[in-house]
């Protein structure tokens, strides 16, 4: 009889394996380690956060052709994991995702959590999720304020369509909605309490840099002009249009943050820092005043 192969020889066998062919990773987890464990625990059904007491449990031989194969796709083919169990974590919330949309990682999953306090005191009723993709944002800004009426919007079609697959399976039909629009120019004199947008911001050489694995992500999504700010500059020249007085305006722009500040020199953007010790994560935060007293071309 052939000898079980455990749970902990598998991991062993796929963390190799994605070390000898020195895979990217960032898409949810950040070791070849990590990865093994949330391909496995997907192909096994054991939930998200399998226990260490599972390890030495011998698994069948249906279910190691599942893992290996599984191991196999992601490290000759280099698709993300979550593409693979198209399903991605995001603030506590399991979302659905495909390759129509890029996989959620934003460090604005914070922010929300701590209902983006000390600057926002008092819960917003209307928030903007702009550039959605899966939805990530304004499905968990609906969890954290219970009582808000959410606008899912995006440019993209095909990434609406899985937004709204994820309003549907949280339920949240009553509350959030989706809107196909580019930049604000389907949403007519709407105003809103809360915008956040984690926008395309990649410039044109970190782009061509990228690992391959991000070649499975929509370029719509990353790629923002040569320096990575042809969408944040429309943005802030037009959103205090759609804020309401004392609204607020949180961005993500990540390694673009320096170019930024260069093109917009008078703008007093508030740079958060976050507390998992990675510094800050290129998120800012405006508000509605201040985009109005700092009205400028960028530079």
């Amino acid at each position: 009889m052939r000898p079980s192969i455990t749970i902990h020889q598998l991991l062993v066998e796929g963390e190799k394996l994605f070390l000898r062919h020195r895979l990217a990773f960032g898409h949810g987890t950040t070791s070849a380690w990590d990865e093994a464990v949330l391909l496995l625990a997907y192909a096994l059904d054991l939930g998200p956060m399998p226990h260490r007491s599972l390890l030495e449990r011998p698994v069948d031989e249906a279910h190691i052709t599942a893992v290996r194969t599984l191991f196999h796709r992601r490290a000759h083919e280099r698709i993300p994991a979550a593409y693979l169990t198209s399903e991605a974590w995001f603030c506590g919330l399991s979302l659905y995702v495909d390759e129509r949309v890029l996989i959620p990682r934003s460090p604005i999953a914070q922010l929300i959590t701590d209902q983006f306090q000390p600057w926002i005191t008092t819960p917003p009723n209307n928030i903007l999720d702009l550039c959605t993709g899966s939805g990530c944002i304004g499905i968990a800004c609906a969890y954290a304020f219970s009582r808000a009426h959410i606008l899912l919007s995006d440019i993209c079609e095909h990434a609406l369509a899985v937004a709204d697959i994820n309003v549907q399976a949280h339920q949240l039909k009553g509350r959030v909605s989706v809107l196909q629009s580019d930049l604000f120019g389907s949403l007519n004199d709407q105003q809103f309490d809360l915008i956040v947008s984690n926008p395309p911001y990649v410039d044109a050489q970190d782009f061509a840099s990228m690992p391959k694995e991000f070649e499975h992500e929509p370029s719509l999504g990353l790629l923002s002009g040569n320096d990575g700010l042809d969408f944040t500059r429309r943005l802030l020249v037009q959103a205090q249009r759609y804020l309401r007085p004392d609204g607020v305006l949180v961005v993500e722009v990540g390694n673009t943050a320096l170019a930024l500040e260069q093109a917009f020199p008078r703008m007093p953007f508030t740079w958060i820092e976050f507390a998992d010790g990675d510094g800050d994560g290129g998120v800012f935060l405006l508000s509605r005043e201040q985009l109005l007293e700092n009205r400028q071309s960028p530079a």
